[in-house]
């Protein structure tokens, strides 16, 4: 499809990559199906979770532009990105309305370019990005770019395409296929396909997703962010609760078996009630029913705390 310079900032559809050589764009056949967009959409749900461990944001941009320039700075492509993931927000935020890329020349960074994302996600429903797309992120010095072809498959797919994601990370030789991804460490190609196609997350899936991102706040020094570490606090605060509770309702009961053996609720056995409470249940029925008298029996509760219970 052509599309004149002067119009391509205004263009609202959706291309894989507009050549400004001949004003011409490489059209995705059905991009706004949910079943091209819903990967891009699970996978930012994921990396949401894996930066709460992280305690540190990690952006994603979405469907953003991508401008190329040659090393003069002139614009010759422009490329449209399913999700870009930025690790650094610090440096994300110095963004525009699109990315500035620059080809390089011997590998070196343009002084210009703005910072790349992490990781881009192309996601192959209609579409092979490997055929031209790739080599351009390539060239401009893309640390990581993963290919997802989504378990969900449309009449316009391309034949004899296998549902999967392939991992690319940019070397001194350029692309190279990977087993795990290095911005998100230990998180395989197989499991990043799972969380962005699954109906909802697996006990498999969750247990990646909390071990990336404990990998990811050991090597990024941060830890749980506010909100998990409240979550966590309310969940010990409310442990604590229920184990007073427990031990109360423990108490209790024991005082009712010694009632039933005449002994009456003193104020030295109610001053016990903290040390009952940590004796095992067993424990305190043999107690109950073998001491002599109330003496006997603060004896016996305090050498059997102090023991451990």
């Amino acid at each position: 499809m052509r599309i004149p310079s002067d119009q391509i900032s205004d263009y609202e559809g959706r291309y894989e990559v507009w050549e400004a050589a001949t004003e011409t764009a490489w059209m995705v056949r059905e991009p706004t199906t949910p079943y091209h967009e819903r990967p891009s959409r699970e996978l930012v749900q994921s990396v949401r979770l894996i930066a709460a461990l992280r305690g540190v944001p990690i952006n994603g941009f979405g469907a953003g532009d991508i401008v190329v320039r040659n090393p003069e700075g002139e614009r010759v492509r422009i490329l449209q990105a399913d999700e870009m993931l930025h690790l650094r927000p610090e440096e994300a935020q110095a963004i525009g309305h699109a990315v500035q890329a620059y080809e390089r020349v011997e590998g070196d960074p343009h002084p210009e370019a703005d910072p790349l994302p992490d990781v881009v996600l192309e996601v192959d429903l209609t579409t092979d990005v490997r055929r031209g797309k790739l080599g351009l992120y390539e060239s401009c010095g893309f640390p990581e770019v993963w290919v997802d072809v989504p378990e969900r498959r449309l009449p316009s797919s391309p034949k004899g395409a296998i549902p999967g994601l392939t991992i690319y990370v940019n070397g001194p030789d350029g692309f190279r296929e990977a087993a795990e991804s290095v911005a998100f460490p230990s998180w395989t190609a197989a499991e990043i396909h799972a969380a962005i196609n699954e109906s909802k997350l697996s006990p498999e899936t969750t247990a990646a997703l909390r071990r990336v991102g404990g990998l990811m706040a050991e090597r990024d020094g941060g830890g749980p962010d506010l909100f998990l570490r409240l979550e966590r606090e309310e969940s010990r605060a409310e442990g604590m609760a229920e184990g007073v509770m427990e031990g109360v309702r423990k108490a209790f009961e024991f005082m009712a078996v010694l009632e039933s053996r005449g002994f009456v609720r003193s104020t030295a056995l109610m001053g016990s009630i903290g040390l009952i409470s940590r004796i095992d249940e067993a424990e305190l029925m043999r107690l109950a029913m073998n001491c002599h008298d109330e003496s006997d029996l603060l004896e016996r509760i305090a050498a059997v705390a102090s023991n451990g219970g």
